[in-house]
This record gives C-alpha cells, structure tokens and sequence, in this order.
C-alpha cells in the first residue's frame, strides 16, 4: 500500500498526517507553528513534523508516494511558492522546493481553505457532489470552492475568498483593509466582537454570568446565554445568524453548487445554528423556487480535513480527479 503525507500549516500549529489511499490518517505529529519566528525556523520544524508523523505510522518515506501541504495565503501551485501569508509573515517563501529538498518526494501546495475543501469533498461531507463550496468559520472566514470537481483558485491562486466580499456598507473594518466583510461578521472573531459589545450595553444579562464564570468571551458565551432564555443572548445569536445567512445566500447565488457545508468550531452548536440558518438562506437565494436547491450541512471531518486534502493533493495532477479551473498543468 502506497501512503500520502498531508501537512496542514496553520497561525498555531503544524499538524501532519500519513494518509491512506482509504483517506485513513494512520499516523500523526503536531508542532508549534510560533508564527513570530522567521521561515527559516518554522521550516525546520515543518520537515521534522513529516518525520515524526512517518515514524508514528510505522513507516519509511520509501512507502511515501508523495507530500501535500496546505498553507494560508497566497500558495502559487505552479512554482510551489507561498507567495503571501499575513498571518504567518511570510513572503515569497520556497514551500516546496524546501520539503523536496528535504525528503525527495513531489510534493504539492495549495491554499488550507482549499485544501480542506478537497478534504471534504474526496473523504467528508462533500463527498459525491459536482459543485461543492466549503465555508471555515475560524478566527477569519476560509472558503474553498469546487466546480466540476475541480478546485477554482483563480488566475492568480488567491480565488474563494468569500470571507472579503461585503455584506455590510461600511461596517466593520476587516484586516484587509475592507470593511463590512462577511469575515467581520460571521468568523468567530466577528461572534465574540458582537457579544462584548452587547455586555457593554447590557451589564446585567446572562451574558455576564458566563463571561464571570468562564473568565472570557467565547463564540460559545452567546449560544450559552441564548439557551438560559436571555433576551440579550438571544438577540447576539439572531445577528449572527442573520449575517451568516446573507453570505452563505450571496455565495450560493453566484455558485450554485450541489451542497455547501460549513465547519469550525461554532458548528458544534448544531441545529441551534443550522435550523434558524436555513430558514434564513432558504427566504434569500434566488433560486428559492427551483426543485432542487443547494443543500447546506455541517463538516464532517473537522481539523482532519486539512490533513487529508493536502495529502491527496497530488490528485490534482497525478489522478486527474481535479485541476485547478485556471491551471496551466
């Protein structure tokens, strides 16, 4: 059995995995990123990370059939440079000439949004859809989108960024410079935003119970609120629902696609976000009338999926399964 390595970069941690070709991680390692530090370190641990995640799985690189790794920003797939990484201040940075130096394997890069994208769609929730958008609600909104079974990343590899479209004029001011952003709103950046500021305004709610007893705000303290019958809370998550169902109804107005799924931590949440959600996008996409609509559902394979995506990366030229829309391979 031949086996694929996914690494899967992120602001706190590297996390890699030895892949199957039944898309079953069977060995692992996890390495802080410490993403002050400069490229020339992280590197070095990037490569290691392959190698412990070998060793877990009890096997030599000669059983390794190639590398995969996803990496926010900017990720050239032609030249394998991750050429913009804000969160991980990189620029211009020689991903995957390094790990092919490194261990003489080909390997691959691409986009984490778009590689836990693939992830879902060869292994997860997405699995046996045509067109396919899989939205992350993390610290930012990740997006990685699927047509025709293959990965759309634009001409210039920086496509799916859907949590940079604006959903409201003038609103929040987003990290790129935007302001209104659908990132700004529907991340849980944007959910614990909400809720701190609906505490200032309303010191007595439920909300300060739980921010007492927990010692923070979370994504989850306005769920929590919502659930003990506090008319803040409650008004906290309807605008946070609100806003994520104009994205979610924006971006399936321009796609289409079979399904769209959504992950990330405020996903545990389950039909306390997604039943009032559906509602919502179903009252706002253009094809409301059609027979048959987009399905939304939750993400299936968590974290695993930046894993699995970035180990089968190699499918995209070596398999035929996909390429990139505007691919010159």
């Amino acid at each position: 059995m031949k086996y694929y390595i996914g690494i899967d970069i992120g602001g706190t941690n590297i996390s890699t995995g030895v892949v199957d070709e039944e898309y079953n991680i069977v060995g692992r390692s996890r390495i802080k990123t410490g993403n002050v530090r400069p490229y020339s370190e992280v590197i070095i641990d990037i490569i290691e990370s392959v190698k412990l995640a070998a060793e877990n799985a009890g096997i030599g690189m000669d059983d390794v059939r190639w590398i995969g790794a996803g990496c926010p920003g900017t990720c050239n797939c032609d030249t394998g440079v991750v050429e913009y990484a804000n969160n991980l201040h990189w620029e211009n940075v020689p991903l995957r000439e390094d790990i092919e130096k490194a261990y003489g394997k080909k390997t691959y890069i691409d986009n984490d949004a778009n590689a836990a994208a693939f992830g879902e769609y060869l292994a997860g929730a997405a699995k046996g859809a045509k067109n396919a958008v899989i939205i992350t609600l993390g610290t930012g909104v990740g997006a990685g989108i699927i047509i025709n079974g293959r990965i759309f990343s634009g001409t210039n590899f920086a496509g799916g960024e859907i949590g940079h479209t604006v959903i409201v004029i003038d609103g929040y001011e987003c990290t790129c410079g935007r302001r209104g952003c659908f990132e700004t709103y529907a991340s849980a950046t944007g959910l614990v935003r909400m809720t701190k500021e609906a505490l200032e305004k309303n010191p007595d709610s439920k909300i300060a119970q739980l921010v007492e007893a927990d010692g923070r705000i979370s994504a989850r303290t306005a769920f929590n609120a919502a659930k003990m019958m506090d008319d803040v809370g409650q008004a906290v998550v309807d605008r946070y629902i609100k806003a994520l169902a104009c994205g979610i109804a924006n971006t399936i107005n321009v796609f289409q696609p079979d399904i769209l799924c959504i992950g990330g931590g405020v996903c545990n949440e389950g039909d306390n976000l997604l039943v009032p959600l559906k509602k919502l996008v179903s009252e706002q996409i253009y094809s409301k009338n059609s027979a048959k609509n987009t399905e939304i559902c939750i993400c299936s394979l968590g974290n695993d999926a930046g894993i699995i995506g970035a180990a089968m990366l190699g499918k995209s030229v070596e398999g035929g399964i996909f390429k990139s829309v505007f691919s010159k391979n």
